[in-house]
């Protein structure tokens, strides 16, 4: 058995109703728009996401759409390992919470898991942005 990976949730508060926060997240065509680790853009080919990353074309798998803001999604990497990222959308009055959590890989050193953090952080930040202009 292995033991639990440490984790940080990254949050960010959107001032847009957690029904169209949700509706734009659960678009893997959007991710692109925000999230700059996934390259240049997604395409989906013979019903598979595929991002088009510095590694090469990533397979990304996501949650089906539900009525619980729940938008987790996995990347497949070019070693067939995967990485599972939990996200969820929550109303907050008349805006919404989206949280990020993000694992720690195994191996992973301090500064490179600093560094992930400050990523998610941008584009989280890059998709508040987004959403309330």
């Amino acid at each position: 058995m292995s033991r639990p990976l440490p984790t940080r949730v990254i949050h960010v508060t959107l001032e847009r109703s957690v029904q169209d926060a949700y509706r734009f997240l659960a678009d893997p065509a959007n991710m692109p728009q925000w999230a700059s680790g996934l390259g240049k853009g997604m395409e989906l080919v013979d019903g598979k996401w595929l991002a088009d990353t510095p590694e090469g074309k990533l397979e990304v798998r996501f949650t089906p759409f539900n009525d619980f803001g729940v938008l987790d999604h996995e990347v497949v990497l070019t070693s067939g390992e995967s990485v599972f990222i939990p996200m969820r959308v929550v109303a907050n009055g008349d805006g919404c919470e989206l949280s990020f959590t993000l694992f720690r890989q195994p191996g992973m050193s301090d500064e490179k898991f600093n560094e992930d953090t400050a990523w998610v952080t941008r584009d989280l930040e890059a998709l508040k942005t987004l959403l309330e202009a």
